[in-house]
Formats: structure tokens, C-alpha cells, sequence
């Protein structure tokens, strides 16, 4: 049974590296000859892959588009449940965002991501499956911090909507700090750690 389990999460971990390498060589397509320019045959051919493996992984162009934000699902959740059980939860979703600030500092990174996002809001499908995904972001967050408190022998009511706040203001914290950042130039961790203490007050009773 441990054997399997660990067979399991290899092969996941596996997966989500695959899917990473693509997602990666997609968006360098995509910035250099545009979205309905690349193909799903050059994107398997980046990374040495026939057409037929390429939908193992996605089912779709757009689906393979919008996969860097189910991969984030993933990763903020891991990020908030290794934080502290005991700190505010206000202060874990600050540090949840570690890694996106880390990967933005990245100019090459921070210059695709830009043009990756004026991709996604360019495409009517697109964009609305993007909102979709970030929905289920925050969703997915939101049951990690209500498991999280459970956990800590501190849970909050069902009806509660104190983690829902809490998360859909740390989403809105980011997206004003990203936008303040691309505008202005000013760096984004310094921005971001502005709009969580300016909102700090409000957030202070949460767990």
C-alpha cells in the first residue's frame, strides 16, 4: 500500500512536470509568433513530444493556456498549509504569494507573464475561462485555510464568511499591487506588503 501511494505521487509529480515544460515552451511560442499563430504540433515539438502525447496532458490549446493557473491552485494551497498553524491567516496569504512575487522578479519572466495575461484577456473564451479558474483558485484556498482552522481546534461556522473575505481580498491585494507595479515600475513585493497592511485592520479578527 505505501508502495503504491508513493508509485502514485511519482507519477503525479511527473505529470506536473510535464505539464510545467510544455506550459513553458507554449508561452514562448505564443510571445514570439502569437496565440493563433503556434500550433499544438510546434508546442509537442519544443519539447520533443508527438500531437498525441501533447493531449495526455491538455485537451486543448486553451486548456494547455489556462493550465498555469490550475498549477496554481496547487501551489498556493501547499503554500498556505505549510505555513505556521498558529498565524493569522491574513499574514499567511501574504507569504502565500511569495512565489509569484519571486517568479515576477524575474524580468524575462514578469515581460512573458504580461504578455501572456494581454493574451488571455484578448480572447473571449479565453478570458472567461481564466475567471473560472480563478474562482476555483480562491475556492480551493479558501477550504485549506476553513481545514487549516479545523485543524487548529479553531473552526469557523459554515456560514461564516470571514475566510471567503479574507481570500477574495488577498486576490484583490494582489491583482492592485500587479497593476500598481506594471504602471509604475515600483517593485511588486514592496506594493503587495502596502496593500495587505493598508487592509490589515479590516482582516485583523480573522484566523
Amino acid at each position: 500500500m505505501v508502495a503504491e501511494r508513493t508509485g502514485s505521487a511519482l507519477r503525479e509529480r511527473t505529470r506536473r512536470a510535464v505539464r510545467s515544460e510544455l506550459i513553458d515552451a507554449a508561452q514562448d511560442l505564443f510571445v514570439a509568433q502569437g496565440y493563433e499563430g503556434t500550433t499544438v504540433d510546434q508546442i509537442a515539438a519544443a519539447v520533443g513530444m508527438s500531437r498525441r502525447s501533447f493531449f495526455r496532458y491538455f485537451a486543448s490549446k486553451d486548456d494547455l493556456v489556462l493550465g498555469k493557473y490550475d498549477a496554481m491552485a496547487d501551489q498556493l494551497v501547499e503554500a498556505l498549509d505549510a505555513r505556521p498553524a498558529d498565524e493569522p491567516l491574513w499574514h499567511s496569504l501574504r507569504r502565500v504569494f511569495d512565489g509569484v512575487v519571486d517568479y515576477a522578479a524575474d524580468p524575462a519572466r514578469a515581460a512573458r507573464m504580461a504578455a501572456m495575461e494581454q493574451i488571455v484577456q484578448a480572447e473571449g473564451a479565453l478570458r472567461a475561462s481564466y475567471l473560472q479558474r480563478l474562482d476555483g483558485i480562491q475556492t480551493a484556498l479558501v477550504a485549506a485555510a476553513r481545514a487549516r482552522a479545523s485543524a487548529s481546534g479553531r473552526p469557523w461556522d459554515d456560514e461564516d464568511p470571514a475566510p471567503e473575505a479574507a481570500v477574495g481580498a488577498a486576490f484583490a491585494c494582489m491583482r492592485t499591487a500587479n497593476d500598481l507595479a506594471a504602471t509604475t515600475g515600483r517593485d511588486l513585493s514592496g506594493l503587495l506588503d502596502e496593500a495587505f497592511d493598508r487592509l490589515a485592520a479590516l482582516t485583523s479578527a480573522t484566523r
